[in-house]
């Protein structure tokens, strides 16, 4: 495992412009997780070890204004990952480590959200998702409410243009769970406080925040590396293809025929020209020299009724212990949870010592408290 140094004792501070309020913010010279991008990045410094930040949104800021205005005035909503730059995305990344540094430090004074609320809609229901939204923002001060399938009914009770705007008069920010991804964006359109993706069909930008930081934490950086997807070619890997488009790595999808991702947004990868992106029906040769070994389930919610199907379209797509051998000694096996243990895996190589599937789901809440900082301005 890479070593990674948060924050360094004796660190240098510098300050630095802050574009936001106009002002400037003391930093650490504390060593950076990512390397620099040609835009320079925001970033929170420390005080005694503290981290050093606005405790409240800026004056212009849409969370600060009237809940009552229709205009989004402050930061764009989080419903994909190409939505954001490079520079942006790594800055994310960073604050998620920092912020993590601090609550496992047991430092419970860094309350941003503190007097804010946030409403989380449910189409799907979800552990991770929930628990790691609903501790998370509780954690930085603010206070989470759960609506479940039955609590709005979205689309058939009520329009989802009128669930935006009634939710967003009452909350600072929405998180939604949902099949259709045209409702997330119609949510976002709709409302006047930020959106934030907490999954559709088509994409799952905060798992892949979440994978991202993972990454960098056990293999020092995200940029150069070669991440294999095994599976069904969903929502996870146009997250991943997503990604590729913004920051540089090398991408492989292995799935059946019949199972690829969506043409559009593997096109999308390819024409952005930064990442190399590659689709095959192989998976023993596409996970030679992998640093990750990616998998997810192949029949996920609203696809139970076509498990026995999928069942036989993806023999030989199972990671086991002889493909992992094929990755080599150096490859980690993730996993975005739940898993059915051997049928899409084995349970020896999620038991394995090179399976980093719980630090990766532990870092959805650290990358989703720093996505909710980056909304709030903060």
């Amino acid at each position: 495992m890479a070593a990674v140094t948060i924050f360094g004792s004796g660190s240098l501070h510098s300050s630095i412009a802050d574009p936001v309020g106009g002002g400037s913010l003391r930093r650490s010279s504390a060593l950076r997780l990512l390397p620099s991008a040609s835009t320079p990045a925001r970033f929170f410094g420390t005080r005694g070890g503290r981290i050093s930040c606005r405790s409240s949104a800026p004056a212009h800021s849409a969370i600060s204004g009237s809940k009552e205005s229709e205009v989004k005035l402050g930061p764009k909503d989080f419903l994909h990952i190409s939505d954001f730059d490079k520079a942006t995305i790594l800055k994310i990344i960073n604050q998620a480590a920092e912020v993590k540094a601090l609550l496992k430090s047991g430092d419970r004074t860094f309350l941003p959200f503190k007097g804010k609320t946030m409403a989380m809609i449910f189409a799907k229901p979800s552990m991770r998702t929930r628990v790691s939204f609903e501790t998370g923002f509780f954690l930085l001060g603010g206070h989470a409410i759960y609506l479940g399938p039955d609590d709005i009914q979205m689309g058939k009770r009520e329009e989802t243009r009128d669930v935006a705007r009634v939710l967003s008069r009452y909350n600072d920010i929405i998180m939604a769970r949902v099949f259709a991804h045209q409702d997330i964006l119609d949510l976002a359109k709709y409302s006047s406080v930020p959106v934030i993706n907490g999954l559709t069909d088509y994409n799952h930008p905060c798992q892949i925040m979440a994978d991202a930081l993972t990454i960098i934490e056990h293999i020092g950086q995200l940029e150069g590396t070669k991440i294999v997807y095994v599976g069904d070619g969903n929502n996870i890997v146009h997250s991943w293809l997503l990604l590729a488009s913004v920051v540089p790595f090398h991408f492989v999808c292995a799935c059946p025929k019949g199972f690829e991702p969506d043409e559009k947004t593997v096109d999308k990868a390819r024409n952005a020209g930064i990442s190399k992106i590659e689709i095959t029906n192989d998976p023993k040769e596409a996970v030679r020299g992998a640093d990750v070994v990616y998998s997810d389930v192949w029949a996920s919610m609203g696809q139970k009724e076509e498990a026995a199907y999928r069942m036989q379209k993806f023999q030989g797509f199972q990671i086991d212990e002889s493909l992992m051998e094929i990755a080599g000694p150096k490859a980690y096996f993730m996993h975005c949870l739940p898993a059915e243990r051997g049928i899409e895996v084995t349970d020896g190589v999620i038991e394995a010592p090179n399976s980093i599937v719980f630090p990766q789901a532990e870092n959805r809440m650290h990358a989703q408290n720093a996505i909710m900082l980056h909304l709030f301005g903060l």
